[in-house]
């Protein structure tokens, strides 16, 4: 596996993430994951397994300070002592000293984004968290946190897939030095009834998902996360580092993007979206 360096960060290309996935689960597939060779865990607050994943690294064969964990907090922890107060209890659920990344959610700006960046950095200062980052915000909101906090901010975690296309937000990343981290990578699962995919797939040898993930972290700065409950699936998506697309082939999976090809993007939560 290949790192994304970003702004001082050297963040493996593929994740295993954890979104909606229940606590037994993460105890048996986050060990599993490691041993055949993920080094990229991520999870959040709201996602209710933080203690679980945390369980799942002490009980594993690989070292703690060999596992990139990524943990975001919530919109609702966003004021000063709630946020210091909860990336406490994040670390103490994980079962660590500290994380190597931490992000905010969503960019709900009830608290001005200087008091959300100004946490940030405060816990980073303190050694809590090793790298800051965002999650889901557009480019004006990209520079402003940038032009905020003293740490450099290294990731935006946002929806990435064939039927969206985010260029802008990866152009305005690449001009800062930060990285982009795609989640949402299978398009809730609408990659697999693609024939140009499917297509794909039979001339490379892969499955659907591997040309997809494999199409992403191809693309400079950019990370994959996938995620699977499956022993069988997780060793299929890891398995993407053996083979290259073609240049004419990775645009044929960016030429499926859609305008309205966009799934996440809750009320009360999301912004403008860039065009």
């Amino acid at each position: 596996m290949h790192s994304v360096k970003a702004n001082g960060a050297e963040i493996p290309a593929l994740g295993f993430g954890t979104f909606r996935m229940p606590g037994e689960d993460v105890l048996r597939i986050v060990p599993h994951a490691l041993d055949i060779g993920f080094r990229h865990i991520d999870t959040a607050q709201i996602y209710g397994n933080e203690a679980e994943v945390g369980s799942a690294i002490a009980q594993s064969s690989v070292a703690r300070d060999d596992i990139f964990l990524t943990t975001k907090v919530w919109v609702d922890k966003f004021r000063h002592d709630d946020f210091i107060a909860s990336v406490d209890e994040s670390l103490k659920k994980l079962k660590t000293d500290y994380v190597d990344l931490l992000l905010l959610h969503w960019p709900k700006l009830e608290v001005p984004l200087a008091e959300q960046i100004g946490a940030l950095n405060e816990v980073h200062k303190a050694g809590k968290v090793r790298h800051i980052g965002i999650s889901n915000y557009n480019t004006a909101l990209m520079d402003e946190a940038v032009s905020l906090s003293d740490a450099p901010i290294v990731t935006n975690q946002i929806e990435i897939h064939p039927y969206i296309d985010q260029s802008k937000v990866i152009e305005a990343a690449r001009k800062t030095g930060m990285s982009i981290t795609a989640y949402y990578a299978m398009a809730d699962g609408k990659v697999f009834d693609d024939a140009v995919l499917q297509d794909l797939g039979s001339k490379y040898g892969k499955s659907v998902a591997q040309i997809v993930l494999r199409w992403i972290v191809q693309q400079d700065g950019l990370i994959a996360l996938s995620k699977t409950v499956g022993e069988k699936r997780a060793l299929e998506n890891f398995d993407i580092f053996d083979f290259e697309i073609s240049a004419d082939d990775m645009k044929a999976i960016a030429a499926l993007a859609q305008k309205d090809g966009r799934i996440v993007s809750p009320d009360g939560l999301a912004p403008v979206w860039d065009n």
